[in-house]
C-alpha cells in the first residue's frame, strides 16, 4: 500500500463530531469527486465515485446522518484494464440530490432555473475546524502526497481553475505556501517541501501520516549528514595523502641532487624524520622533533624544503645540456 493510500487511510476513519465540519467534509468529496447527471427538467442525479472502500464507507456515513438518506455503494471492476475496484454512490432526484446539492454549496436554485457554483459559501467554511475539514474532504477527494523516501510533495487535483484558487487560499490560509499548476487539464493545487507537506498533514489530521514522515525525514537527514562527514574526512584523508607524497618527493630530490646537508639544520631535520616515517602526521612529525614544535611550525617549515626544491628544479632547467 502507497504512502497516499495508508495517509487516505487514516483520514477516512477519522469522524468530526460537529455538523458544520461533516458538511464542509461532504462538500469537498463531492466537488472533488463527484458528477452530476441531468434526469430532467431541473432534476439532478448525483453520482460520486471513489477507489477507496474506507472513503465510501465514509461518504456514506455522512450522507445518512446528514441527511438521512440512505444510499447504495455500487462496486465497479474494468477486468480488461485490471483497475482496481471503483465505488459509486449515486444519489438520485428522487432520493434528495438536490437538498445535498443545495446544502453543501454547489446548486443555487433561482426561480426555475438551477446555477453550478465553485465558491464555497462562507457559512461552510465558517470556522478554523470547518476549514480544516473541508481539506479533508478535498485530500480524500483528489488529493496524494508522495512517499516521503522519494520526495516531498502533496497535490489536489481539482476539475476547474476556480475551485482550485479556492482550496489553494484555504491552504494558504494556515501560513503555507501552495501554488497552482495545470497538468493535463486538470489544475494542481501543489507544496513541496517537506516542512509545509507536514504542516498540512497536521492541519487535516492525518497524525500518524505525520509521524511517520517525520521519521523518514530524520533518517534522510542523518543519512546526509553521515555523508557529508565522510566525503569531508575523505577529501581531508587524500588532501593530507597528496601533501605528504609531495613533501617526499621534494626531499628525495634534493637529497639525490646536492644533498640534504645543504639545508639549514632545522628543515634537515624535518627532512629526515619525514622520510624516515612517511605516513605520520604533522603532528606527530613535530612531536618527533627535539624540541618539539606544533602542526604550524612543521608545515612552515616544510613549505620552505618546497621553496628549496623549487629553486633547484628552476636551476637545473636553466643549465644548457652538456
Amino acid at each position: 500500500m502507497s504512502f497516499s493510500s495508508k495517509t487516505k487511510g487514516e483520514l477516512a476513519r477519522l469522524f468530526a463530531e460537529d455538523q458544520c465540519c461533516q458538511l464542509a467534509e461532504l462538500s469537498a468529496l463531492i466537488r472533488m469527486s463527484g458528477t452530476l447527471q441531468l434526469a430532467g427538467l431541473n432534476r439532478l442525479n448525483l453520482n460520486i465515485i471513489t477507489e477507496n472502500p474506507s472513503i465510501a464507507r465514509k461518504l456514506f456515513r455522512l450522507i445518512k446522518d446528514l441527511f438521512s438518506i440512505h444510499t447504495e455503494v455500487m462496486v465497479r471492476r474494468n477486468p480488461r484494464l485490471k483497475k482496481n475496484n471503483h465505488y459509486l454512490i449515486g444519489i438520485t432526484h428522487q432520493m434528495g440530490s438536490d437538498r445535498i446539492l443545495e446544502k453543501v454549496g454547489i446548486l443555487r436554485r433561482e426561480e426555475d432555473s438551477f446555477d453550478i457554483t465553485y465558491d464555497i459559501p462562507e457559512d461552510i467554511i465558517k470556522s478554523q475546524c470547518c476549514k480544516r475539514s473541508y481539506l479533508r474532504g478535498a485530500f480524500l477527494g483528489g488529493g496524494s502526497v508522495s512517499d516521503p523516501e522519494k520526495t516531498y510533495h502533496l497535490e489536489f487535483v481539482t476539475n476547474s481553475l476556480e475551485h482550485s484558487e479556492v482550496v489553494k487560499n484555504l491552504v494558504n490560509d494556515f501560513d503555507l505556501n501552495a501554488k497552482i499548476i495545470q497538468r493535463k487539464g486538470s489544475f494542481v493545487v501543489y507544496l513541496k517541501e517537506g516542512d509545509q507537506v507536514v504542516d498540512l498533514l497536521n492541519i487535516i489530521g492525518a497524525h500518524s501520516a505525520l509521524l511517520d514522515l517525520e521519521n523518514v525525514r530524520i533518517m534522510k537527514q542523518m543519512r546526509n549528514d553521515i555523508n557529508r562527514i565522510v566525503n569531508c574526512e575523505t577529501a581531508n584523508l587524500s588532501k593530507t595523502v597528496n601533501a605528504s607524497i609531495r613533501q617526499i618527493e621534494n626531499i628525495e630530490y634534493i637529497k639525490a641532487t646536492v644533498g640534504l646537508h645543504k639545508l639549514p639544520n632545522n628543515l634537515r631535520e624535518i627532512a629526515e624524520i619525514r622520510l624516515n616515517h612517511q605516513e605520520a602526521s604533522l603532528k606527530e612529525l613535530g612531536q618527533m622533533l627535539n624540541p618539539s614544535i606544533g602542526k604550524s611550525g612543521v608545515n612552515h617549515r616544510l613549505r620552505k624544503i618546497e621553496e628549496f626544491a623549487q629553486k633547484l628544479l628552476d636551476q637545473n632547467e636553466d643549465q644548457p645540456p652538456c
